[in-house]
């Protein structure tokens, strides 16, 4: 069985081994339905067919939410009841919760290799191999992608450490004759010079995570500048919803003076509405200290999520949109997870 299946096969025996336990059903009339479940199939199959019951089949929606106070602190000890799920403003009901996360994470890794992340590669190099050493447990899995006019599989799904470690410190920021940032790649690219945000983010959840079951998530080192993708930011964000797939931007900035010289306030939107769009953050990075802080920001919030699962309401099977709100009945609360998903299609 491939490593893949067996994660899949993980997370299904998890939440399906938590709705079991979530039934209250008499020992009685479970007996009592076995010992008729002969007599009751064959009645069912004598019956015609414009008699026999529908079967209506509605998927769960897992969300992974962080509860954070007006510290900004993460909050652990909260319950099922202190959570209320809305879709497209309807309450659900909360079928499946867990605050003791065992689901597999599936970790995308980008980095920026464009000419704009030359003087802080080697401390993304140094602290995103510490990551990956930190986070990973038994079952989880990563992959990495460089990106600045291409973007380029340096590792493909490995629960191995190591090797992630080895294809981190392979990226390198090539400057061209003209001083701009750049690589030959493999993947994607407008060919006109730059970096392929969009791109990466696309082809990382549409190509790679889509298949993927359990916590998935994209976390980008990059300035969020795009000037070379094919895509667009919308094409990149509505992916990753898709995908089921949160985005984490650590917002890299250029020496003193990046943004104060009024550039990366467009990269700056573009990460906010990734991040936002999909349950996210943007954290900006301005020094290898701070680097080091974000990367230890998100392995304590990838290991303290709360898991919310519902069947909704809306068993329509049109591929619409559907928003959704989680509120914690804690004032001083803020919930970050989400904001919709796309509903699936017959």
């Amino acid at each position: 069985m491939q490593a893949s299946q067996i994660r899949s096969a993980l997370v299904l025996v998890t939440i399906a081994a938590s709705l079991i336990f979530a039934v209250d059903t008499p020992a009685d009339r479970g007996a009592s339905n076995a010992a008729r479940a002969p007599e009751l199939q064959q009645d069912q199959q004598q019956l015609p067919e414009s008699q026999k019951p529908l079967k209506v089949q509605t998927e769960l929606v897992n969300l992974f939410a962080t509860v954070r106070d007006k510290d900004h602190a993460i909050l652990a000890n909260l319950k099922q009841e202190d959570f209320k799920v809305y879709e497209d403003n309807v309450e659900q009901k909360v079928a499946f919760f867990s605050k003791e996360v065992n689901l597999p994470i599936t970790l995308a890794i980008l980095v920026d290799t464009s000419g704009s992340q030359q003087h802080l590669i080697l401390a993304e190099q140094d602290t995103a191999s510490r990551f990956v050493h930190q986070v990973l447990r038994k079952n989880d899995e990563a992959m990495v992608m460089s990106f600045d006019t291409d973007v380029d599989m340096l590792a493909d799904f490995t629960e191995d450490a190591s090797v992630l470690e080895r294809a981190i410190r392979r990226t390198v920021v090539a400057v061209d004759a003209s001083g701009a940032g750049g690589t030959a790649g493999t993947v994607g690219g407008g060919g006109g010079g730059g970096t392929a945000f969009y791109d990466a983010i696309y082809l990382a959840a549409h190509d790679k995570l889509t298949s993927e079951a359990g916590r998935k998530a994209i976390i980008a080192l990059t300035d969020a500048e795009d000037n070379d993708s094919k895509l667009s930011l919308k094409d990149a964000a509505e992916s990753a919803q898709r995908a089921d797939a949160v985005v984490h931007v650590l917002l890299i900035a250029e020496p003193e003076g990046y943004f104060m010289a009024g550039m990366g306030y467009g990269g700056a939107n573009a990460a906010k509405r990734l991040a936002d769009d999909t349950g996210g953050r943007v954290i900006a990075v301005r020094s290898e200290k701070s680097l080091e802080k974000a990367f230890d920001e998100l392995t304590q919030e990838l290991r303290s999520q709360y898991v919310l699962g519902y069947y909704p309401t809306n068993t329509k099977r049109d591929g619409n949109f559907r928003k959704i709100k989680v509120e914690v009945t804690r004032s001083d609360a803020k919930v970050l997870t989400r904001r919709g998903y796309y509903a699936p299609t017959e």
